[in-house]
């Protein structure tokens, strides 16, 4: 897929002006696709800036600390930045056909509402209401373990991570990993360089795949590889709160 694409006009203007349905295809085919170039490289470059901003956030893991790799990523506290709640708002819409089809292959409730808003107020009810927009910081030899973002009972099967260095000027290394579990296989694997500006949609815990008895899960799980030389901050978007 192209990553090119008009950047004039609001983020939530781009995400809803991308080929939606070319994306759901890949994600349905691949459990992950990479969406056009939807941020300019100074909106990028706001969002990092946002990382030593401490007071915007409600909390700092350290990944080596619980042995989730190496790096440190921050969570957003509320009220988020206008920019990451513009793109949180305006992917969840065009990502819910997608969930609700997942949902309907394989048998199982489809809770979420028609609006983001309604989502997170059904999590809160349920005692998630720790928010969860992250930003993520690697340095050389900083990496990701492979894991998935599940925060509670109630689960939103996609989420959005997006580039805001650009890889090969601004870093090397650092690509994104899928690794998928399939039925009665070995696993897959697919490995995205995440450009700047590009967001790329993933499953957050598992996707269906054809079997012999009509549609089974299929446990996916995502990292990063080991970032050789510079800086690589991501934005991730997740559509679930915490608990």
């Amino acid at each position: 897929m192209t990553t090119t694409t008009d950047l004039t006009g609001k983020p939530r203007e781009r995400v809803a002006h991308a080929d939606w349905p070319a994306m759901a295809a890949e994600v349905n085919e691949l459990g992950c696709a990479l969406t056009r170039r939807i941020l300019t490289p100074a909106e990028c470059r706001s969002i990092a800036g946002l990382y030593d901003e401490a007071g915007l956030f409600r909390s700092t893991v350290d990944m080596a600390r619980f042995r989730f790799g190496s790096g440190q990523y921050r969570y957003f506290d509320n009220p988020f930045p206008e920019l990451v709640q513009q793109l949180r708002e305006a992917f969840y819409p065009h990502l819910l056909p997608i969930a609700r089809d997942w949902a309907a292959k394989l048998n199982r409730p489809a809770p979420w509402p028609d609006t983001l808003a309604e989502w997170l107020q059904l999590c809160h009810e349920a005692g998630q209401s720790k928010p969860t927009p992250i930003l993520l910081r690697y340095q050389p030899g900083d990496w990701n373990a492979l894991h998935r973002d599940l925060y509670g009972d109630l689960v939103f099967p996609l989420q959005v991570v997006i580039g805001l260095d650009e890889p090969g000027r601004d870093y090397s290394g650092g690509e994104f990993l899928l690794v998928e579990q399939r039925p009665r296989a070995q696993s897959r694997g697919t490995v995205t360089m995440l450009e700047q500006g590009c967001g790329l949609i993933f499953t957050t815990r598992d996707r269906p795949v054809r079997s012999a008895r009509g549609w089974s899960a299929s446990p996916v799980r995502h990292g990063v590889s080991t970032i050789r030389t510079g800086l690589r901050h991501t934005l991730g978007l997740v559509f679930h709160d915490a608990a």
